[in-house]
């Protein structure tokens, strides 16, 4: 795996934006330039990188409320994986550039991909993707140290080291810390002195109690239009994280996540690079594909080695049969009034226990909210400070129908104006869902505690989780019109 460009870009919330470092590998472009003959798209100016990935991450023009390149639904951001539009036709890509946000910092690199741009291929299958990620987050540690926030002089002082220090780890734009591609390494007896080097990507040794935790977060997002004319979307991603407290130069850890007898096999696997070994038929699973009932549904075992701070062992997507909660949102506009009517349904595989399940009415473009007579089944209304939006305070059930509803008439008096949206005019409106249900996942993926090996001397602790969530979770009122996105959704 070699990259192309790497970039290091600093900002205060999308305002005074610098490129703090960069730094270009002409042998690699060579290389990038032969293979992609005349689809090749050259590495821009670093000037033009930084306004490109400032659109891309939804960070360009803060002080303006509707920027087309950055707001449109048809172009979502998706770190870490984006993609640069180099020209103003759209036809000229850099795909695909790799970006880490911490604070304000951004750590972007373009990696060279070894296969022909057209048809793309899945992210999954690219390598170079997973040792891309894993070697921006070591840069990351390297600049922010022990903390989450950038410190000013450490900062100054790290980034006039990169360039000796690049020289060491990245020669030619090749990092040498990254695992090279193949098959696991067989086992050696240790050396004659009886010490095990110790890798360069980790940074010490555990001391003490030894504890493994492996948490589970599935997300989903869904746009529901209550239209036959439209087709609802919903997908799920989910994650796993680990912390590994044990004693040992290169402690050997197997966690596995099994699925239930009818679950849908994961998709779009994606592992951290301390995974030892791992059967193909996992990492080529696409959401792109049709999935057939011979795709592999598990159990996903997973070997490594962890290393000594939290990371990010897989992460992976699921095609789920319908979303949690199922909803109908109506309005009607009678004369300076407005008639709300809406239905939540949660769904019978859902577990009805919730950390919280709220939902927001927004009203955009007219003024501040007077009368509200609005009545719910269940739960708590309440009209915000701000007197533009609506409150459903669901709790942590739903009642034992499963079924809450919400109706009533709200009025918009006095000359003070709400919040304007040119996404939302008119009966353009939605209620958007906040939620999170502990102990379970929607696809049904679970970690067993007994299935977590850990090979080592003492006998760990194992705490295992895991929980759903949502995120972008929109129900359109279906009585007006909605954006339209012919994009996947995909996190």
């Amino acid at each position: 795996m070699t990259f192309r460009a790497l970039w290091i870009i600093s900002h205060d919330k999308g305002r005074n934006a610098t490129t703090r470092f960069s730094r270009r590998f002409s042998t690699v472009e060579h290389r990038a330039k032969r293979m992609a003959g005349s689809s090749y798209v050259a590495v821009p100016e670093d000037s033009v990188v930084l306004q490109l990935l400032l659109i891309e991450l939804g960070l360009s023009d803060p002080d303006k409320p509707y920027v087309a390149l950055r707001d449109d639904c048809l172009n979502r951001p998706r770190p870490p994986f984006l993609e640069l539009r180099v020209d103003a036709s759209g036809k000229e890509l850099l795909w695909p550039v790799l970006a880490l946000l911490q604070g304000p910092l951004i750590l972007a690199c373009l990696p060279l991909v070894d296969v022909p741009p057209e048809p793309r291929p899945p992210l999954a299958t690219l390598l170079s993707v997973s040792q891309g990620l894993t070697f921006l987050a070591g840069l990351q540690t390297f600049l922010l140290g022990s903390g989450s926030k950038p410190d000013g002089e450490g900062l100054a002082s790290r980034l006039g080291m990169l360039p000796s220090v690049l020289l060491q780890v990245c020669p030619l734009g090749t990092p040498l810390d990254v695992p090279l591609p193949g098959p696991p390494a067989t086992p050696t007896a240790p050396a004659s002195g009886g010490i095990q080097k110790q890798p360069a990507w980790k940074t010490g040794l555990h001391r003490g109690r030894a504890t493994v935790s492996v948490a589970l977060l599935e997300t989903v997002r869904s746009m529901q239009y209550g239209n036959r004319s439209r087709q609802d979307l919903w997908d799920v991603y989910g994650r796993v994280t680990c912390k590994c407290e044990v004693e040992g130069v290169l402690p050997n850890v197997t966690v596995t996540l099994s699925l239930p007898p009818n679950g849908s096999p994961l998709q779009d696997i994606l592992v951290h690079p301390c995974v030892t070994s791992l059967d193909s038929s996992v990492l080529t699973a696409s959401s792109v594909e049709n999935c057939d009932s011979s795709a592999f549904s598990g159990p996903y075992k997973f070997p490594f080695s962890p290393p000594i701070e939290p990371f990010r062992l897989c992460c992976y997507t699921s095609q789920v049969p319908v979303p949690p909660i199922l909803g109908l949102y109506q309005l009607k506009e009678e004369e300076n009034q407005l008639h709300v009517t809406a239905t939540l349904k949660l769904h019978e595989s859902v577990k009805n226990s919730f950390d919280y399940c709220e939902a927001h009415l927004p009203f955009f473009n007219r003024n501040l909210m007077g009368g509200v007579d609005v009545k719910v089944s269940s739960g708590q209304l309440d009209v915000s400070k701000e007197k533009n939006r609506l409150v459903w305070t669901l709790g942590q059930k739903f009642p034992k129908s499963r079924e809450c509803t919400l109706e009533g008439r709200i009025s918009f008096t006095g000359q003070t104006s709400g919040p304007s949206d040119p996404l939302c005019a008119n009966l353009t409106a939605y209620i958007k869902l906040y939620f999170k249900v502990p102990d379970m996942t929607l696809s049904g993926c679970c970690v067993d505690q007994h299935s977590v090996q850990v090979y080592s001397s003492a006998k760990p602790r194992i705490v295992t989780t895991r929980e759903l969530q949502s995120k972008e979770y929109f129900i359109w009122n279906s009585t007006g019109s909605a954006p339209v996105s012919s994009a996947p959704m995909m996190m």
